[in-house]
């Protein structure tokens, strides 16, 4: 899957006011991987999603998707896709409606039924489809959304928001469900605005802030580079090597026993830990804080408010 440039512009309003939604949109997943669009509400990550659906055309750039073009019946022929609110047929059975969505993708009525009952089974649907979808709780039909999307055994796997509505049990459900298809070879790609989901299961990563993707990466190259602070705790340390770290620009308070040491900078930390060693202190932990996914997260988006 693959955008070159894209970027969508709409025209609202009687006086045709132009609300640029995504600008400049440039990124790859790859085959196999699993990948997060992680942007806060109205980022423009649905609208994305849509352009790289064909639902929605482009005002400029290009999409696509197993090397072929967006939204051209060739992209769709081995995709899955999850909206954001499913909108299923409400008077059919959860597992009429798998049926059906499997006739429709070219399986026999046989091939279909088997297909469904093994989809139900796998979303946790099983024994409690045998109903009217419009009885469903939310979180019920999120699964069955989840359960559709599967049928035909996609490649390519697009959900957007999968996790909404559901319980904590039903989160980690469809985040297991998401590794098992990285895991069978297919390639994830869902957009979220919950950083656990993100931290617990993706490869790689694209931010998108207001229309733009203001950082792509696997989370260990985007969150942690190097430590921001550095703790050292230990226990036994002479009073003049205390006095000695803090002049050198150390935190340093006094706990029970021990003495915990905060510096900024990992080398200064490295340094007082082979000091505190020779000196024959008892080292309890030395522990880097490395910047999180939230703070990465939580600065971009104020920066992009901020300047705009």
């Amino acid at each position: 899957m693959r955008t070159a440039g894209l970027a969508k512009t709409y025209h609202v309003g009687f006086w045709g006011r132009r609300v640029r939604a995504v600008e400049n949109l440039s990124f790859e997943v790859r085959k196999g991987e699993i990948f997060a669009l992680l942007g806060p509400n109205g980022a423009g990550k649905t609208t994305t999603i849509k352009m790289l659906l064909g639902f929605v055309r482009p005002s400029a750039g290009k999409a696509f998707i197993s090397s072929e073009p967006a939204g051209s019946v060739a992209s769709r022929r081995k995709l899955g896709y999850l909206p954001e609110n499913p909108a299923l047929y409400e008077f059919l059975r959860g597992d009429e409606y798998l049926v059906f969505a499997g006739r429709l993708a070219g399986l026999s009525r046989a091939d279909a039924r088997k297909q469904a009952d093994r989809l139900l089974e796998r979303v946790g649907l099983a024994g409690r489809a045998d109903r009217a979808i419009r009885k469903f709780s939310k979180g019920m039909v999120q699964r069955l959304g989840l359960a559709q999307a599967l049928v035909g055994d996609p490649e390519t796997v697009i959900l957007d928001e999968p996790m909404s509505g559901l319980d904590p049990i039903g989160r980690k459900d469809v985040r297991d469900i998401i590794l098992d298809l990285r895991n069978e070879g297919r390639t994830v790609l869902f957009s979220t605005h919950i950083l656990s989901d993100v931290e617990a299961i993706c490869d790689r990563v694209g931010i998108m802030v207001e229309g733009r993707l203001t950082d792509i990466g696997a989370l260990h190259d985007l969150v942690a580079p190097g430590a921001r602070a550095v703790e050292l705790v230990v226990e036994g340390l002479r009073p003049e090597l205390s006095e000695r770290f803090a002049r050198e620009g150390a935190a340093v308070l006094e706990r029970d026993r021990s003495i915990v040491l905060t510096f900024k900078a990992e080398a200064a930390a490295r340094e007082a830990l082979a000091v505190a060693l020779a000196a024959g202190a008892a080292v309890v932990s030395f522990t880097p804080h490395r910047r999180s996914l939230e703070e990465l997260f939580v600065e971009r988006a104020r920066g992009k408010a901020a300047t705009s």
